[in-house]
C-alpha cells in the first residue's frame, strides 16, 4: 500500500506537465523528511535550510574538492578556493581580508554580479542582527558596520577587523554568509519590510546553480537550474524535493521509483535496502552530532550532577545495535570527530546506573523527578530513541514525559528556552575547534539554547578566535572540552554519519560540512 501510495503521489503533479516526461534525465526528484522552514538566509540553520542554501545562496569563497578512497568527493580543508570571488588577499596581520569579485557571474534573475550587491548583503545581514550579525561580530569581532565594511570600486570589497583572526578567510566559505541579488531584492522592499524578509521568506535572490520557482512549505519546493551559473550550467535542469515526514513512505517511494532520492532514512530501512538491487546507499561520517540537549539554567538541569547522571544512564551499546545496526559513533566531544583538536580523553560515561542515582543523590534528588523531552514529528529516529531513554533514565527515578512535536513548534520551544530536553542534531560547517566552541558553547552565541555558561570558557574561545598561534589554540580548545564534558551540557549521544539513499543510475554525491546535498554535483545515467 505504501508503495503504491508513494507512486500515486508522485503521478499526478507530473501527468498536468507532460513535457517532463521527455526530459527525464535533467529532472531529479527528492523525497525528504520536511521543506525548507524559510528561504531567507537570516533564519535559524536546520538541515532542511543548510540543504536550501548550499543550492541556492552562493558564497564568495569555497574549498576545493578531492576525492575519497571510497570513491566520494569531500572539501579539502586546505585548499581554498574561489567562488563568487575570482580572488583575494589578507592582510599579513591577519586583519582585513580583500575580495575581487568573478566578472560575468549572473543571478538567477539574471543580473550581474558587482560590488553593491555584496555591500548590501552586508548590510542586511548586520541590521537584520541574526545569522550574518553573529558571525561577524562573535567570530570576526566586528564593532562598527561603516568601519568594518568597505566598497573599494564596482568589483572590489574589503572586510576590516578590529582583531587578527585565524578564520578571516575560512568563513567565507560558509554558505549562511551568500550574496543576494539586491536588484532583485529591492524590486521587493517596503517601508514596513525595508529588507525584503517577507518576501525572501518564500522567495530566492542569489548566485547559486538554482533559484526556487515553486515553495510550498510542508509539501514541495522546485528548484530550477540558473543556466548563466558561473561554474557552467547544472546537469539537472529541475530538482522538486517533495515532503514526505515518515521515513517508511520515503523508502516505499523509492522502492517504487516514484524517487530519484530519499533522504534521512532510517538506519534500519538503510540497512534493508542495501540488500536490494537498483539502489545506491552513500555514507559518510562527517561532522553530526546528535545529542539531548538539557536545559543549563532550568533546574534540576541547573546543577551538573544532575547533567552528568542521565548520561551515565545511556545504554549506549544497546542503542548502537537496536537503533543504528552498528553505524553510528558514540559522540564522546563537543568537538566534531574530524576537526583539528578534538579529542575524547575526557569522555568517561559508561552505562552506570548505580553512578547515577549517587550523583542525584548528591545533588538532593534521591528520588529522581519528572521533566520532558521533546522530539521531532516524523523521526522515527529520533522517536525510538526517546522510549529507550525514557525506559533507561526511569531505572534512576526520571519519570520523562515524552513530547512529538511538529520541527518548527520544537525549534520555537528550545529556542526561548521552553521545554527542559529535547533532541538536538547539528554539525559545525567550519572545520575549526574555536569555531565549533564558539558556535554551541559560548554564552554570548545565538544558538547556545542550552545555555550552558563557563566564563573561563568563553575566555578560551574569544581567546582563540583573536589568535593565530595554532599550538595555543589548539591547547586551549583542549581544556573547553575538558571544562564541558566535567560539566556535561548535553546528553552526549551519537555522530549518527550522513546516508543519502539514491537509484543506481543517480551518479555525483558528494559530501560537504552542512550535509546538505549540492544538487549542482548530481546526474544521472
Amino acid at each position: 500500500m505504501q508503495t503504491a501510495l508513494g507512486a500515486l503521489v508522485l503521478a499526478a503533479p507530473l501527468a498536468a506537465q507532460p513535457g517532463w516526461a521527455q526530459n527525464a534525465q535533467e529532472i531529479l526528484i527528492v523525497a525528504g523528511p520536511r521543506t525548507p522552514e524559510s528561504l531567507d538566509q537570516e533564519y535559524p540553520p536546520t538541515e532542511a535550510v543548510h540543504e536550501l542554501r548550499r543550492n541556492v545562496n552562493e558564497r564568495l569563497l569555497t574549498y576545493e574538492m578531492k576525492k575519497g578512497e571510497d570513491g566520494i568527493s569531500y572539501e579539502d580543508f586546505s585548499k581554498v578556493a574561489g567562488a563568487l570571488a575570482e580572488s583575494w588577499e589578507v592582510a599579513p596581520d591577519f586583519k582585513s581580508i580583500t575580495f575581487h569579485l568573478r566578472p560575468g557571474v549572473v543571478s538567477g534573475a539574471g543580473h550581474p554580479l558587482d560590488a553593491d550587491d555584496v555591500m548590501w548583503s552586508f548590510e542586511r545581514g548586520w541590521n537584520l542582527k541574526s545569522n550574518f550579525h553573529w558571525y561577524m561580530t562573535q567570530i570576526l569581532k566586528i564593532e562598527d558596520f561603516d568601519t568594518a565594511f568597505e566598497k573599494i570600486d564596482d568589483m572590489t570589497v574589503k572586510v576590516s577587523i578590529p582583531n587578527a583572526s585565524p578564520l578571516l578567510e575560512k568563513l567565507w566559505i560558509n554558505s549562511d554568509l551568500g550574496i543576494l541579488d539586491s536588484d532583485t531584492m529591492k524590486e521587493h522592499l517596503t517601508d514596513a519590510d525595508p529588507w525584503g524578509q517577507r518576501w525572501l521568506a518564500t522567495n530566492s535572490a542569489s548566485f547559486g546553480p538554482y533559484k526556487v520557482t515553486k515553495y510550498a512549505p510542508g509539501q514541495e519546493i522546485i528548484y530550477e537550474a540558473n543556466a548563466d551559473y558561473y561554474r557552467g550550467a547544472p546537469k539537472l535542469k529541475k530538482v522538486i524535493f517533495r515532503e514526505m515526514p515518515t521515513s517508511a513512505n520515503r523508502l516505499a517511494a523509492l522502492q517504487a521509483g516514484a524517487v530519484d532520492v530519499a533522504e534521512y532514512l532510517s538506519p534500519r530501512e538503510l540497512s534493508m535496502l542495501g540488500q536490494m538491487p537498483g539502489v545506491t546507499i552513500n555514507k559518510v561520517f562527517g561532522n553530526f552530532v546528535h545529542r539531548v540537549e538539557m536545559q543549563n539554567e532550568t533546574p534540576p538541569f541547573d546543577n551538573p550532577k544532575v547533567r552528568r547522571a542521565l548520561n551515565y544512564l545511556v545504554p549506549r551499546d544497546e542503542i548502537a545495535k537496536a537503533v543504528y545496526f552498528d553505524t553510528a559513533r558514540p559522540t564522546k566531544s563537543p568537538i566534531s570527530e574530524i576537526y583539528p583538536a578534538f579529542t575524547e580523553e575526557y569522555y568517561d560515561f559508561g552505562n552506570d546506573v548505580e553512578k547515577a542515582k549517587a550523583l542525584l543523590a548528591e545533588a538532593g534528588l534521591p528520588d529522581g523527578f519528572q521533566t520532558e523531552l521533546g522530539y521531532r514529528t516524523g523521526d522515527q529516529l529520533e522517536e525510538e530513541l526517546a522510549v529507550i531513554l525514557k525506559t533507561a533514565f526511569a531505572k534512576a527515578g526520571v519519570d520523562v514525559t515524552l513530547s512529538k512535536l511538529p520541527a518548527s513548534t520544537l525549534v520555537e520551544r528550545y529556542t526561548k528556552g521552553q521545554i527542559p530536553m529535547y533532541f538536538f542534531r547539528d554539525m559545525a560547517i567550519v572545520p575549526d575547534a574555536a569555531y565549533v566552541a564558539n558556535l554551541w558553547l559560548n554564552s554570548n552565541s545565538l544558538i547556545d539554547y542550552s545555555r550552558f555558561h563557563s566564563d573561563e570558557v568563553n575566555e578560551l574561545i574569544n581567546s582563540a578566535l583573536t589568535s593565530t598561534a595554532e599550538e595555543k589554540r589548539l591547547s586551549d580548545m583542549k581544556r573547553v572540552q575538558q571544562i564541558t564534558m566535567e560539566n556535561a551540557p548535553w546528553v552526549f549521544l551519537f555522530n549518527p554519519g550522513y546516508q543519502l539513499a539514491t537509484r543506481q543510475n543517480v551518479k555525483g554525491f558528494s559530501w560537504y560540512t552542512p550535509n546538505g546535498n549540492a544538487w549542482f554535483d548530481f546526474y544521472k545515467e
